[in-house]
């Protein structure tokens, strides 16, 4: 269980924002990769590389000060991918209204061997409701998926 889910925090600093304070979506972006890889790292035990981003979705703004928070969860694993959902949650730490939901969404990792191409990654069985759920969403998504080719 513990390999399956990290959790992330950074506040946002105003290098990483535009002149009104709102941080640049791709600066929210990179926390979500970099959490996703690192789950994937961690789960697959090898290096491991973005080969999709499904569902981006933001749905508050994120402004300088912020306190933003990745968790990335492994949802499902194929045979040398994994799909990671990243859920972000910003927090005004001066507002102390607590944290709130930011955007989300499903980075599909490949884990490289060190010959530079995919390796088979550990079999996966969701054991969590949360773990569960996301399996099936997952399944789903890659059916539809497969519908459209």
């Amino acid at each position: 269980m513990v390999n399956r889910k990290i959790i992330m925090s950074q506040v946002m600093l105003p290098h990483q924002a535009n002149v009104a304070g709102n941080v640049h979506g791709g600066e929210i972006m990179k926390l979500m990769d970099a959490a996703a890889g690192a789950v994937a790292i961690k789960y697959s035990k090898s290096n491991c590389v973005t080969a999709r981003v499904d569902e981006l979705e933001f749905i508050l703004p994120i402004f300088v000060g912020a306190l933003v928070t990745c968790t990335a969860t492994v949802g499902y694993v194929g045979k040398t991918s994994m799909e990671i959902f990243v859920n972000v949650e910003m927090e005004d730490l001066e507002s102390h209204n607590g944290a709130q939901k930011a955007l989300s969404a499903y980075f599909t990792m490949v884990a490289m061997g060190r010959n530079g191409t995919p390796q088979r990654v550990p079999e996966f069985v969701p054991e969590t409701e949360e773990e569960i759920r996301l399996h099936q969403e997952a399944q789903e998504r890659k059916k539809k998926r497969s519908n459209k080719k």
